[in-house]
């Protein structure tokens, strides 16, 4: 009887031990709810973001409710801290401590399998991705002729079929394909199929919508995937993951049979040519690595650029005034006939304002990140171990009201000095900084300044008559996307 009471008071100790270093939280950690044991804060989160409408928004109100600019929380077993102030996050961007990425078993699900490509990796592999990735877009000139060639060829085709009827545009289906295949020439050295192009799209849109920032419930339970494969997205996932490297490996062996020394066109090709020098590691050089990088451009590329042109139209027919700015600025400036330069921005400060505008109004990542912290270390006084995810709120910055001036409100002039012209944007973070700053930001912004300019300059748009007025309020999701909305073209004599 003894030794059962004894047994008893063991087990029973263990696991109150065990729970209790469960919710016990590291001694100055940054500020935020208590947490519960296994779970932690992901149910009060989950239910916060299905309320407010987003997570980006359910974090910035716990940050308001505990009075901090960072906010700590546990998700299962992992730390997550949030980053609020323009001060703090500028620290993030530029410490070398916050440059990892988390290793958790979402991000190899996402990398298909392993830590690999350029967005998911850090260190030494990073490095090299990263630089080859810079030496290709150097090569084409970043913002110079043969990228702009490349975007102008797009926006040609764009602008013949708004002619050919720009009654009844759903936006975001007309945009993406026409971003995709600035990102797919740029990689593969030709436009895509039809075909090909539809099957990306909805591969992309379904990938998107599947999990949040943090990888979701998978991310914090791999478990569930033995269990609830289905109700937790494993088979998603996987399925996508397929089908996407299936695409490529295809596309990667096309490129194998046609190579030849010296030849770097396009991204495979150089990423070929590179493999193929002297005492290259193939551990870094290798298809499924390519495949991730291939891979890390168009999801990146294409949300973020496509999105931001879909907020971008859709500002423009709430906001006619602002359009007829534009469209006033493009007339008095250039002629009909003028061949648009990415160095003609520098002649249209008010565009360029209304682009930084809708850049801050509906960023479209509200949280940049996630970073994971190389070594334990302290961000403005609070400890934060080696480990912890950091996830930075670029929602909150752009709308701060000690940086911006009514910042619910759609006002291009901010960005405007009495003269006109513009003025220093710093706190406008829609790139990152520091050493992880978006390799793709020169093709983004050139990809946005054309398509935005030259619809613009030959069309005017506004609602299809009969269709329901839109709404600006994003649809909250890991990249925040517009309501679905149809436009009319009507070009301009």
């Amino acid at each position: 009887m003894l030794f059962i009471l004894i047994t008893a008071v063991s087990i029973i100790t263990v696991i109150v031990t065990y729970l209790v270093s469960q919710i016990r939280k590291p001694k100055n950690l940054p500020p935020g709810p208590l947490w519960w044991p296994f779970v932690g804060n992901l149910p009060e989160l989950k239910k916060l973001s299905k309320s407010l409408g987003g997570q980006h928004l359910a974090l910035a109100q716990l940050a308001k409710t505990y009075k901090t600019n960072i906010l700590g929380l546990k998700l299962g077993n992992e730390y997550v801290v949030t980053v609020f102030s323009y001060r703090i996050v500028r620290e993030v961007f530029l410490r070398e401590e916050f440059e990892g990425r988390p290793t958790n078993f979402f991000t190899k699900l996402r990398c298909m399998g392993k830590i690999q490509g350029v967005t998911a990796t850090d260190g030494e592999l990073w490095r090299i991705q990263k630089n080859l990735i810079n030496r290709h877009l150097h090569n084409l000139g970043l913002g110079k002729t043969p990228m702009e060639e490349m975007i102008r060829d797009e926006v040609v085709e764009m602008l013949s079929a708004l002619r050919d009827d720009g009654s009844n545009v759903k936006v975001d289906k007309f945009i993406a394909p026409g971003v995709l295949n600035v990102l797919w020439t740029l990689t593969t050295g030709a436009r895509i199929s039809k075909n090909q192009l539809d099957e990306l799209l909805d591969l992309f849109a379904a990938r998107s919508k599947a999990f949040d920032l943090t990888g979701g419930t998978l991310a914090l339970y791999p478990w569930l995937r033995f269990v609830a494969p289905e109700w937790c997205g494993f088979n998603l996932i996987q399925e996508i993951n397929n089908k996407l490297k299936k695409l490529f490996e295809k596309i990667i062996e096309e490129h194998r049979e046609t190579w030849h020394e010296g030849r770097n066109d396009d991204l495979i090709y150089r990423y070929i040519s590179e493999s193929k020098a002297p005492n290259k590691n193939s551990a870094v050089f290798n298809d499924d690595q390519l495949i991730m990088l291939c891979l890390d451009l168009f999801i990146g590329g294409n949300n973020n650029t496509s999105g931001t042109l879909d907020f971008g139209f859709l500002l423009m027919i709430l906001h006619p005034d602002v359009q007829q700015k534009v469209q006033a600025q493009l007339d008095t400036t250039f002629s009909k006939n003028h061949i648009l330069e990415y160095s003609d921005r520098d002649k249209l400060p008010y565009v360029e304002a209304v682009i930084l505008e809708i850049m801050r109004f509906r960023h479209v990542a509200p949280l940049a990140g996630p970073r994971r912290v190389t070594k334990d270390t302290y961000l403005d006084g609070y400890f934060l171990p080696k480990d912890t995810t950091i996830l930075l709120s670029l929602h909150s910055i752009n709308n701060n009201a000690e940086y911006w001036k009514d910042p619910e409100n759609f006002m291009p002039e901010r960005f405007l000095d009495e003269n006109g012209l513009l003025l220093p944007h710093e706190k406008l973070l829609s790139f990152g900084s520091g050493r992880r700053r978006c390799v793709g930001e020169v093709l983004a912004k050139t990809c946005i300044f054309f398509f935005f300019v030259e619809i613009l300059k030959n069309f005017y748009v506004s609602v299809t008559p009969g269709s329901k007025l839109p709404s600006s309020k994003p649809v909250p999701g890991m990249i925040l996307s517009t309501e679905p909305y149809w436009a009319t073209f009507t070009e301009r004599s």
